[in-house]
Parts: structure tokens; sequence; C-alpha cells
């Protein structure tokens, strides 16, 4: 008998599928052969040769930050691209320049300011520190961009000398603080939204409560705003060797001073002497070349990027005993961190893996956290006592922020440090609950029920908030708040009610935290260095330092889209699995939606201790692309 054509036709189609099959995972592996090879390479790459009278180009792209977070893959394609770094270490930066101010082979400094994104004024401090140490070494600064940002220009004031393009522009600003306020929104929508707070300066939720800021609100910014601003103007009028008068006259009398320059921006800033001249870049680097020669390949001076520079140069810490360094950078969440947060798990491991390694003596806590949920910042308060238990003292280094979370985390410190500019304090504790009854009847939507308690079924976003549920949000606010309170007092060995006075949810800047107490002293990162060391019983004058950061796998699952048709076999599960794929991302997105639909819901404790205290003029920039390429 004759085989059926269906027959026939269900078996050459699965002997095709197979082939298929085969023919992907085959392609699918190469590729990852490939890239890894690539990767490696790229990671590691021959030897770097410092060249003898070269300029050190000091090129800080993206944002500045505490500790790389991005995903290793998108980073990867970003540079396999030819795109620069979306994000450039702090520490790269001032070891490039420490390193650099006692080797004879640099000859000088060239500041390359065209694709900073963003710094915050505490980084900002620390980058000066840095150039002004390595001109205590004699050799000269020079700072160049085709126009300078405010923060960029911060830097560039403390050159030697300041170049720009003709056709640029300095533009200050100063700082500022505005909100959108949502109750005339909520009012049109129906939306109820439930506000608890324990303090009166807790100002995260007035854009939830009012149509304009608090009077309490207005002071409270405004003094810390003044601080920071008054910072600005004094180092740069310092670097210039101007006065402070002569820089606020040039934000605040810019407008008159274009008009009467004719609409020329750069004469502008030349005129009121913030650039000592205007060249294009070539000249610019005939200028420079004119001191360490011209390298005849690239048309430009002899020059080594500073990333390059640290490669030759850096060594791993030698000794036994060192100084361990865990970083707190962005919102304080659950879990385990990503790019923009600090997760609860990953920062109280690597606290528990310094306390736990023999070679670890001492531990700076650096933080740079505008707060966030109270169990994740609780997590870590309590891995910093086990790390005091255990004998090693425990220092904290404040960046540009260090409030709310990130101040209930520093609080049991054995000292703190903290920058003039740093914002800190924001002791308060609030949480939002919407409710959407109104919105829902606005559709033809009501809601009703039975339950067997008066809690079954009352948190939920789509009836009314009983005073029961009210009250028992507020209760738990108020626990926190005190909870809060009292262990600012025992860590700062203050009275509760002097706490209290100063907590309320205020900011204050770092300047006004050192005189109220909530700061030891004001100092940047080198100086908590130090004083970890110094407590250790270590070398204070030389300590070693070693960075604890989180593993950072790179991810195959770039390849999701090659791979959509073996999800039926398990070899192609197993095959992904093992290179981390897929899988992993979806359960991660998974577990975060799980969280929101929770917190929605009122399943997850959603009380947070934030701040909202973003200055304008420092706000990041969403991506900023970074200039392709590390030549000048």
């Amino acid at each position: 008998m004759a085989k059926s054509p269906n027959l026939l036709r269900r078996f050459f189609g699965a002997i095709w599928t197979l082939f298929s099959v085969i023919y992907k995972l085959v392609v699918i592996l190469s590729v990852l052969i490939v890239v890894g090879l690539i990767y490696m390479g790229m990671k590691g790459g021959a030897p770097v040769t410092v060249q003898d009278n070269v300029a050190l180009v000091w090129h800080p792209a993206g944002m500045v930050v505490e500790q790389n977070d991005r995903d290793p893959t998108e980073q990867f394609f970003s540079e396999l691209a030819g795109d620069g770094p979306m994000q450039t270490e702090l520490r790269d930066l001032t070891d490039a320049l420490e390193y650099a101010r006692d080797d004879s082979r640099i000859r000088m400094a060239v500041l390359w300011l065209d694709a900073l994104a963003y710094a915050g004024p505490a980084q900002l401090e620390e980058l000066r520190v840095a150039i002004n140490r390595f001109k205590e070494s004699g050799k000269r600064v020079v700072a160049y961009a085709p126009a300078y940002t405010q923060r960029a220009y911060y830097l560039a004031s403390q050159a030697d000398e300041v170049l720009m393009d003709p056709m640029g522009m300095v533009f200050l600003e100063g700082y500022a603080v505005y909100s959108n306020y949502y109750p005339g929104l909520l009012d049109k929508l129906g939306i109820n939204m439930h506000v608890f707070q324990a303090g009166e300066y807790k100002s995260a939720v007035e854009p939830f409560q009012r149509s304009d800021m608090s009077d309490a609100a207005r002071e409270a910014n405004r003094a810390w705003l003044d601080t920071l601003w008054g910072k600005y103007v004094g180092d740069v009028a310092a670097g210039r060797g101007i006065s402070t008068e002569a820089v606020n006259n040039y934000v605040e009398q810019f407008v008159d001073r274009l008009d009467e320059a004719e609409g020329d921006p750069a004469q502008v800033a030349l005129a009121s002497e913030l650039i000592d001249e205007l060249m294009p870049l070539q000249a610019v680097r005939e200028r420079i070349g004119s001191t360490v020669g011209m390298a005849d390949e690239h048309e430009s001076f002899r020059q080594i990027d500073f990333r390059r520079y640290l490669k030759a140069v850096r060594k791993n810490p030698s000794s036994s005993q060192q100084v361990a360094v865990v970083t707190v950078q962005g919102s304080i969440v659950p879990g385990e961190s990503s790019e923009g947060t600090a997760g609860g798990d990953t920062v109280s491991d690597l606290l528990l893996d310094a306390r736990d390694d023999d070679n670890v003596a001492a531990v700076v806590l650096r933080v740079d956290s505008p707060g966030g949920g109270i169990y994740p910042s609780e997590q870590i308060r309590r891995a910093v006592l086990q790390v005091q238990e255990a004998g090693k003292p425990v220092v904290v280094s404040m960046s540009t922020l260090a409030a709310s979370g990130g101040y209930w985390i520093s609080a049991p410190a054995d000292r703190i440090f903290a920058h003039d500019t740093t914002i800190t304090g924001s002791i308060g504790v609030f949480g939002i609950f919407p409710t959407f009854e109104n919105t829902l009847e606005k559709i033809g939507v009501t809601t009703d029920g039975v339950g067997t308690t008066p809690l079954a079924g009352a948190v939920r976003a789509d009836r009314p908030l009983s005073e029961t549920v009210h009250r028992l949000i507020e209760l738990i606010i108020s626990k926190d708040y005190q909870q809060f309170v009292g262990y600012v007092a025992d860590g700062r060995d203050m009275e509760r009610e002097r706490v209290h006075e100063i907590a309320q949810g205020r900011v204050w800047s770092g300047l006004d935290a050192a005189q109220l107490g909530l700061v030891d002293e004001i100092g940047g990162f080198e100086q908590a260095v130090t004083a970890a060391a110094q407590a250790a019983g270590l070398d204070a004058e030389n300590p070693a330092v070693r960075y604890l950061s989180p593993p950072r796998e790179f991810s195959f699952a770039f390849l999701a889209p090659f791979t959509q048709s073996l999800n039926q076999f398990d070899l192609a599960r197993g095959v992904l699995g093992y290179f981390g794929g897929g899988a992993a991302h979806v359960n991660r997105a998974n577990g975060d939606l799980q969280w929101l639909e929770q917190i929605s819901s009122g399943q997850a404790q959603g009380m947070a201790s934030h701040c909202l205290c973003v200055m304008a003029a420092d706000a990041p920039f969403a991506r900023q692309q970074a200039r392709a390429g590390d030549a000048l």
C-alpha cells in the first residue's frame, strides 16, 4: 500500500524542522563564540604603553557615577557600535589625575569637556580637588569644549587656561527646584490620593496635596540651594581669579550683555573673563602640540586617553589588610541592584562579605542615594551593624545625595563625612495610596461585595479607603518615623527630642548637617578612607583600598529573536539557561510586575523614606550620547 501523502508531508516536514533547528542552533553558537571572543578581547587587549612627553586627555563622558551599573551587554554593543560610554566612574577620573601628577611621562592634562552629561555637586567637588592636586605638581591644565554647560564649566574654571570654540557659549543658570502639582488633574479624573506622612517638611508628597510649594518646603529648599550656589560661585571665582560678584553678574546680566554683544555669547564669556581665548578645535590641538609635540597620524597632539592610561598604571591592592568600599547608588529598592538602583539584598550581601573577609579591616560606605523603601534600607542598616559587631569600623562618605533612606543606612556609622554641597537629612516617612472609586463611577463601574472582617477587601484601589485602614497606615507611618528618629539618636549620640527638631523630613545641605550634628566632618572620599584606615590601625598615609561590587554577567538575551522557534526543544532551553539568556530577564520582569501589583493592591509594605530633591540645573539627562572615540 502506498504511503499517505499527508504522512510523507509530515515526515519531511519534521526532517526540515529538525534541520532548521540544528542550523539555527549552529548560527547561535557561532555568534556566541564570536561575541565572546570579541568581548574578552575588548576587556583585555594588548598591554598599554605610555610614551614620554604626552598629554593626558581627561574626558568625562555621559553620567559621572560612583560605580558603573550598566548592563554589560548594553555597554558592550554600545562600545562595539563606536558610541562613547554613557557612564564614567568618578574614581577613574580622580585616579587618573592622581597617578599622572607624579608620572614624568605625563607632561600636562587636557580637560576635554564636550560630553559630560551629568555630575552632582559633590562629585564635581571631588573632581575639582583632583584637578588642583594635579596642578600642585607644577604641570599645566588646559580645558576645552565647543561650549560649556554649568557643570562642565565648573571643572573648566579650575584649569590654567580655558579655551572655547568661537561659536560656543558658557551657560550658567544657577540651581532651582520646581515640581508639577497634581490635585487639579486628580480632581478631574476622580482619583483620591490618600497621603500619609510624618514630618512637616516631607515635601515629596506635596505634589499630591497642594497646587503649589508650601512655605515650609520653600524655606528648606531655598536654604540648601543657596548653599550649593554659593559654593559653585566661590569655587569658580577662585579658579578664575575673579570676584564672586563678577560670576553672579555674568548670570544675572547675561541677556543684557548678550544684547550689547549683538547676540554673540562667546564674546560675552570672553569679556567676562570666564574664557581665556576663543579658537577652533584644530587651533587648540596645535596650541597643545607646541608643548608635547604633534602626532602626525592623528593630526593632533601626542596624547593618551585617561581610560587607557589607567590600564597601564592602575594596580590592585597588595596589602593583606584593606579598606573595603561598598557603594550605595540610586534609589534603595527590595532585592537585587540594577541600573540606577541599590538593592537591599545586593548591598547587604556585599557588607556581609566584607565582614567575613579576613583581609578587610574597615569599610567605607559610599552613599549617593535619595532613599527608597524602608525594608531594604533596614536590611542595609542591619548589615552595617553586623560589620561593626565584627570589630570592623564603618565610615560613611556621602556623595551628592544621602537623604531619607540614604541617611537611614548612614546613621549607625562610626563617622560620617559629607561635602558641604551634599543633600542629606530628610528624616521622615511617607506613604501614598490612590483609590479610583470615583474614576470608575464616571465610566459606570461600581464595586460591591462582602468580607468576613473589617480588613477583608478593604485595601483595594477600587474602593474608598475605610477609616480603619486609614488609621492602620497612619499608625505604621508614625511607628516608622519614631524608629527612624531613634536610629538617628542612637547612631549620632543625640537626644531623641533634638533629632525630632531637626528631622521632620527636612532636607539639609552637608554644611548645615555638620553644624547640626548629623554629619561629623566636611570632607571627601579620600578623607573618609583615611579615617577608616586610622580607625582600623592601618597605614593612613597610603591605605590599600578594594572596591566591592556585585557580579555583572554578560547576558545573551539579545539573541531572543533567533531562539523563539527553539523554545519547544529542551536542548535549546538548556543552552539559553547556561548562557544566562532570556528566561532570567523574563523572571526579573515578572518579579517587578508582581511587586508593583502588590503595592497597588496593598499586599506589599509600600512605606518609603525618599527624598525628591533634584535640582533643575543638575537633573541628569535621560540618555545623552557621548561622542564616539577617545582622541581629541
